[in-house]
This record gives structure tokens, sequence and C-alpha cells, in this order.
């Protein structure tokens, strides 16, 4: 079975690192995990931060998501919630895990999932910013493509201008990714000092 993380409603409000948390799920990097509550709450405080946003957009988008990932919604956890030890509002974060078999949980909130509760459970709890940093250190170059095509493709389906590399970077390290973007960082940097292979010569004509 793949490696599964369940992704908390705090690592989904954040636009890019919710793109970014997906489509490394869509290189098959581990497989992602939600509930109907968990993208509920997402969608409860997206719109209490942003009222500005249609809400109809944001229920294609779980449509999206659903369907991109046709094994991701979790569900028959209900029954769970009520065993669960963490914090009593994010029980049925938990619940869901189980019931998913997640190996992880991705959430901000890591103080709401105490060892005691998670560790009989096998279940690790990671922020997105240390979850992510791993992915990177499975495969650096593939990820940072995947930051790459982010930037080229961000805005394009809104008809928006493209974020830069740069500019993306800046987004995720203030929206809780500091040291993944650190490492993306010295990933380019250390590629623009890399000397080019050098090409082979160009043959000559000889002229008979």
């Amino acid at each position: 079975m793949p490696f599964s993380a369940l992704l908390d409603a705090n690592v989904l409000v954040p636009n890019a690192l919710r793109d970014t948390l997906l489509r490394v799920a869509e290189a098959d990097f581990y497989r992602p995990l939600w509930s109907q509550d968990i993208l509920a709450e997402t969608r409860r405080t997206i719109l209490r931060l942003r009222p500005d946003v249609d809400p109809h957009r944001l229920d294609t988008m779980f449509t999206c998501m659903n369907a991109a990932f046709n094994d991701a919604l979790v569900t028959g956890y209900e029954p769970l919630v009520e065993g669960m030890t963490n914090d009593m509002g994010d029980r049925h974060v938990l619940a869901a895990a189980v019931a998913g078999r997640a190996d992880v949980i991705v959430t901000n909130n890591v103080k709401h999932f105490p060892q005691a509760a998670v560790g009989p459970l096998n279940i690790e709890v990671l922020r997105p910013d240390r979850f992510l940093c791993l992915q990177y250190d499975l495969a650096p170059a593939p990820v940072v493509e995947i930051i790459k095509r982010q930037s080229d493709e961000t805005g394009r389906a809104a008809g928006k201008p493209r974020l830069s590399v740069e500019e993306l970077l800046e987004v995720l390290s203030n929206g809780g990714a500091p040291r993944f973007v650190e490492h993306i960082r010295g990933h380019l940097a250390a590629a623009r000092l890399r000397p080019r292979s050098p090409k082979e010569p160009t043959p000559r004509l000889v002229e008979s």
C-alpha cells in the first residue's frame, strides 16, 4: 500500500501550499487523504478569511480534488470519533486518519495531536514544512520541477499573470514552508553555478 498522508484543513486553506501538496501527490510521492468534514472546514475557513470568494468555485475545486484523487475521500470514520483522545475539535481528523489507514497527518496544529493519542495508532504528525522537506529529500530534482511547473501554471487558468518561481517561493515561505523553500532555493542556486558540459566540437568538412 502506498505511503498515505491525511491533509488537515489548515494545510488546504492556503492556495499555494494546497497546490504544492496536491502536485507532489499527483507525482506519486504519496497518497493524499481527507474527509468531508475536513473539506467543509476548509470551505468555512476560506470563506471567513476571503468573503469575496465565490462559494461555488470552492465546491467545484473540491469536486475536482475528489475526481483527481478518487481514493482520497475517507468515509465511515464517524463511529471512531468518540474513541479518540486528542483535542476535542480535531478528533474527527484523527478518526479519519485511522479509518483511511494514514501513515501521517499533515497539519499546523500539531499540539492537537499529542504523542499519547497518536503513538498507539502508529500515526505520525508532521507540519507541512517538514512533510515537504521529506518529499524533497526523496527526490530533489523532481520536486524542484514540480515547483517550476506550479510557477508556470499559477494564474494561467484564471487569465492572471504567472508567478515567478521566486514569487511562488516567497508565498510558500510565508505560508508555512520556509525550510522547504530554503531547499528549493539552494537547489536552484547550485544548478546556476554548475558548469555546463562542453559541447561536442562541430566536425569540419574535408574538401576533396
